[in-house]
């Protein structure tokens, strides 16, 4: 009940948000929203399923360009796809942007399967490596399908979505159904691999089966995700999905903590917003007319790195760790400190 409650007052503070808060804090808010879903996603296979991937770009691409396909009015295809004509077969196809970020997310999943048959057999770094070429060949295809995904010139005209009700309604959902796939026994398989894979298969788990099925929901979410960024952008392009895209997820996580679900919200939060209030460095500052040298482009992310090595030598499984927020860990904070002390002092 209290989850419940607290999903309806965070619902009431997003349409709060996007009547009284100017564009620039609204999409701030989104990103970070967006940002949740794809490090939650990504954490399933490298947290909780204890296998370093590295291909959450890739299909990320895949759902946005699936609602850039099909969300873009038809009278409107012509002059985006003004170089090569788009194929006859989809020219006609319009989908609206729930059922395209379903499809999107179904396509990757797909993808992901595929994938995962080879991939998934290796372990460590051999298979990072593996899951990041596999990225960039789908960024590559993408490039090269112009009929389709009208090459490097990208898809415009995106009906754009600027709303954050509509964003956090798709991350309450993601963050549900994640959440009950890894508290169920599929979630306690995944974790089981995690921590020893030989001990999970002398307990009858099937180690391909568990790792393709997170592989699979990764895919999945990260395709949400993926089409979710590319309505809030209003354009996707190939260059928006370079490899380097996964690492800031992989920071996400780290921070937040591989193996839990609301480190993964904390880290997308913290990540996203900071990134953005940091910019305050990257500005010319002068104090009684004396310029300040350091504060030049690119200062913002060395300030920021700093702050990111503090965390990791405080927290060094991240700020959250494997643990959960949970509200009877919260109860009892609020209830019982001061009382735990007295107790304490009256024994000694």
């Amino acid at each position: 009940m209290l989850t419940v409650v607290a999903l309806i007052v965070l619902f009431g503070l997003s349409c709060f948000v996007q009547g009284e808060v100017d564009a620039y804090i609204r999409r701030i808010v989104n990103l970070c929203l967006i940002y949740a879903i794809i490090g939650l996603s990504m954490n399933i296979t490298n947290g909780f399923a204890g296998q370093f991937s590295l291909g959450q770009a890739g299909f990320m691409a895949i759902g946005a360009y699936m609602v850039g396909i099909f969300t873009v009015p038809v009278n409107l295809r012509a002059d985006v796809f003004y170089a090569v004509p788009m194929n006859p077969h989809l020219v006609n196809i319009y989908m609206p942007l729930w059922l395209a970020l379903i499809m999107g997310g179904i396509l990757a999943a797909l993808v992901a399967g595929l994938i995962g048959t080879p991939v998934l057999r290796l372990r460590g770094d051999y298979l990072a490596i593996a899951t990041l070429g596999f990225s960039e060949i789908i960024r590559i295809i993408i490039t090269n399908a112009n009929t389709i995904t009208n090459g490097a010139l990208g898809i415009k005209n995106i009906p754009s979505l600027n709303d954050v009700r509509y964003i956090f309604l798709a991350t309450a959902v993601s963050y549900i159904l994640m959440t009950l796939l890894l508290s169920s026994s599929y979630g306690r398989a995944f974790k089981a691999i995690r921590e020893d894979e030989i001990a999970a298969e002398a307990m009858g788990i099937n180690l391909f089966h568990h790792k393709n099925l997170a592989f699979m929901v990764s895919a999945f979410f990260a395709g949400i995700g993926g089409g979710l960024y590319g309505a809030l952008l209003g354009t996707v392009d190939p260059k928006n999905f370079l490899f380097t895209l996964t690492y800031n997820f992989l920071l996400i996580i780290v921070l937040g903590g591989m193996g839990s679900v609301t480190g993964s919200m904390l880290g997308a939060v913290i990540v996203t917003a900071g990134l953005e209030y940091l910019r305050v460095f990257d500005e010319p500052l002068e104090i009684m007319g004396v310029a300040i040298p350091l504060f030049r482009p690119g200062l913002r992310m060395v300030v920021f790195s700093v702050l990111l090595m503090v965390c990791v030598l405080f927290w060094r499984h991240g700020i959250m760790g494997t643990n959960e927020f949970t509200w009877d860990k919260l109860i009892n904070f609020l209830k019982h400190p001061k009382f735990g002390r007295k107790k304490e002092v009256q024994r000694k």
